[in-house]
């Protein structure tokens, strides 16, 4: 497992609560199932809001901005699915997913996805992000990072801001953000 999925795990598993769901447009779950010609193992867990309180006690007590910023999440969901093959993710399923979110009012901000000839390379990652807003403040993230064997999805529940974002990469399985990287819409605003 990735190193921050393995904390992830270790930790839900330590503080057992019941479950909650980051909002999701419908049918994505039964798209991903479909994003790879092979079957995958496939586990699931999500810490809700009361499993996020107890875990903000591993967070370092003098970093009040990230404090902040973990007390604005409501659940956080990590689905990892793992193919003994290396996979091929299906380009129509991924556009169906893409079409999906952004039927739903969702922002496609990042759209790193390897060419054809690098998806064929043995370490190639492609990553999305789609972020919801309401308001000002973002209310949902989908992070799916895609790799040979390897795929992750990570959602995020509850009232940020987007500067949150940052402070949040890192911790509780959010991938790093690098704070001085430009977030720029995919093309077509997908």
């Amino acid at each position: 497992m990735i190193g921050p999925l393995r904390t992830l795990l270790l930790t839900a598993l330590a503080i057992a609560a019941p479950f909650a769901s980051a909002q999701q447009p419908a049918g994505i779950s039964q798209s991903l199932s479909e994003l790879a010609l092979q079957p995958a193992t496939h586990m699931s867990m999500t810490f809700d809001r009361s499993m996020l309180q107890q875990a903000q006690s591993f967070i370092d007590n003098g970093n009040g901005d990230l404090k902040r910023a973990a007390a604005a999440i409501n659940s956080i969901t990590v689905d990892t699915y793992h193919y003994h093959e290396p996979a091929f993710y299906t380009p129509e399923t991924m556009g169906s997913i893409i079409a999906t979110y952004h039927a739903a009012g969702w922002k496609h901000l990042v759209n790193a996805n390897a060419t054809p000839a690098q998806s064929a390379q043995p370490r190639a990652t492609m990553t999305d992000l789609w972020l919801h807003f309401h308001g000002t403040e973002i209310d949902d993230v989908t992070v799916l990072v895609r790799a040979p064997r390897d795929m992750n999805l990570i959602q995020v529940s509850g009232a940020m801001r987007p500067l949150d974002l940052v402070h949040l990469s890192g911790h509780f399985g959010i991938p790093k953000v690098d704070p001085n990287a430009v977030m720029v819409p995919a093309p077509d605003g997908r």
